[in-house]
């Protein structure tokens, strides 16, 4: 497991998928503001969830995120689109709603800076996000990232074109 000061980044376990799908993915709103596919509903028990993990997708490495007091599951964090050869990758995470507005968010970005930066030798990591999410905002921001650009209407949310901003953190930069 990588450590945080409030959270925990370990392997997905079996029993987070039903939690993840029903407080992330079954609420539309939430799902639509934070995956660029159209939402869908997904029977439960599918293995075509978005939080069924494949163990041999290079690409993307998933996490579940746990309190570290008591190990509660708290949300589901990614290290995404991982380029070896440019040695960049994107951070991905949401959290559940009842663990909203603690910090978690901020903390779990330095988690996976550090597995980006120092596990895996990353150059560049990067995190879009909607220009109306203040608290994801936050958290890149408290980690280092700079904003580096507006993606104009480039996200389509719950029937309207919104920004988004694209935020960049280099090693040499990353403060941990």
């Amino acid at each position: 497991m990588l450590r945080g000061d409030k959270v925990g980044l370990r392997a997905r376990h079996e029993d987070d998928i039903p939690i993840l799908q029903a407080e992330l993915n079954d609420d539309v709103v939430n799902y639509s503001r934070s995956d660029t596919r159209p939402w869908r509903p997904v029977t439960p028990g599918s293995k075509d969830s978005q939080f069924v993990v494949d163990d041999k997708e290079q690409r993307h490495v998933s996490f579940s995120v746990v309190e570290l007091g008591g190990g509660t599951l708290v949300g589901d964090a990614v290290l995404w689109n991982i380029d070896n050869h440019n040695r960049s990758a994107h951070i991905g995470l949401g959290l559940l709603p009842s663990a909203r507005g603690k910090g978690y968010g901020t903390d779990v970005v330095a988690v996976l800076s550090h597995y980006g930066f120092v596990v895996r030798g990353l150059h560049r990591l990067q995190i879009e996000t909607l220009a109306d999410n203040p608290a994801m905002l936050r958290s890149a921001e408290r980690n280092g990232f700079v904003r580096e650009g507006v993606l104009r209407s480039s996200a389509w949310v719950m029937g309207e074109f919104v920004d988004e901003v694209l935020l960049g953190l280099l090693a040499r930069d990353w403060k941990p």
